[in-house]
């Protein structure tokens, strides 16, 4: 079992903390065992959020233990963090412990020197502080995070989702982070920086709408080429009316739709198959590899070996510790 520590200091923003322990510990394997134990470990027993005050049932030791260590962002009232803090965490970054941060608890992870000469984000309003006060840094405020590889950033609150969804799908796969984003009912189509590795789940039509079956349909059918009037024949609509109450009912169109549930189909087999990219263009609706490449990256951000270098196989297995 993999074991996250999430650091809780004072006048920790609640949500940052609130977020990662939620989203991790809603995780589950397709055989329903919990792949994380989760920690939630300061300074001192008791800490003052933002909004209320929390017991802290661990200490800084309990950073030994962890896989990763999360580190929430605090309020200006926090001031800088004790040295207690930093050597705990450049203590963990020694034994190889992955560290991310979530909005201004970039600050901390700074301070540290651990992200000197590599790239960083925060929140877009606390980028320019960053980087004033830690130039060795990278300050990157258009992504909403950052994956150095064992240091990891992220923007606002809600990048942090984005990047934990991100580390569950290093570590699990692209089903099991899925599952987890539906469960926590996630923002999953973002763009820019490193979301690309996000999951990309369809976004839904509503419960009982006329177009509840026909996205069914059109998942089954993403290998398939799909015209729009086949699309629209089988809501009983016209191709107009269709392709409005479309975008109206899923914030994208028809075609776009097909195109991210091919790259989902894409995303799956190079994770869990040995089929060669030429097969899997087929197999997922794009017939052309040369067109599949092109539009993989494009919507994926890297080429299709890449991504399965990075991702095939982790759908099967849980993080050890």
């Amino acid at each position: 079992m993999h074991t996250i520590a999430v650091l809780a200091l004072d006048h920790v923003v609640a949500f940052d903390l609130a977020a990662p322990v939620e989203t991790f510990g809603r995780t589950r394997l397709p055989d329903g065992r919990k792949p994380y134990r989760i920690r939630v470990c300061g300074s001192a027993p008791e800490v003052v959020t933002e909004t209320f005050d929390m017991r802290v049932p661990y200490g800084l030791d309990a950073l030994a233990e962890a896989d990763t260590v999360i580190v929430p962002g605090c309020s200006e009232k926090a001031g800088p963090p004790g040295d207690d803090v930093l050597d705990a965490l450049c203590a963990a970054a020694a034994r190889g412990t992955r560290i991310a941060s979530v909005c201004t608890g970039a600050f901390i992870l700074a301070a540290t020197g651990l992200l000197d000469g590599l790239a960083a984000t925060t929140h877009w309003a606390a980028a320019g502080p960053l980087a004033d006060l830690f130039p060795a840094v990278e300050v990157r405020p258009d992504v909403l995070y950052v994956d150095n590889g064992q240091f990891l950033t992220s923007a606002g609150a809600a990048a942090g989702l984005d990047l934990c969804l991100h580390m569950i799908r290093r570590d699990l796969g692209s089903a099991v982070a899925a599952d987890t984003a539906r469960l926590s009912v996630m923002p999953l189509e973002r763009e820019g920086g490193q979301a690309q590795f996000i999951v990309h789940d369809q976004p839904p039509a509503p419960r009982g709408s006329a177009l509840e079956e026909v996205l069914a349909w059109l998942a089954d059918n993403a290998d398939k080429d799909v015209t729009l009037d086949a699309m629209a024949a089988r809501c009983g609509m016209s191709q107009r009316t269709f392709s409005r109450r479309f975008r109206e009912q899923t914030g994208t169109t028809p075609l776009q739709w097909m195109l991210r549930a091919r790259i989902r189909r894409a995303q799956y087999l190079l994770e869990t198959t040995e089929h060669t990219v030429e097969r899997i263009a087929e197999q997922s609706g794009f017939g052309s590899p040369t067109a599949f490449r092109e539009r993989f990256r494009r919507i994926v951000g890297t080429t299709p070996q890449s991504y399965r270098a990075a991702f095939h196989g982790r759908a099967r297995q849980a993080p050890t510790s």
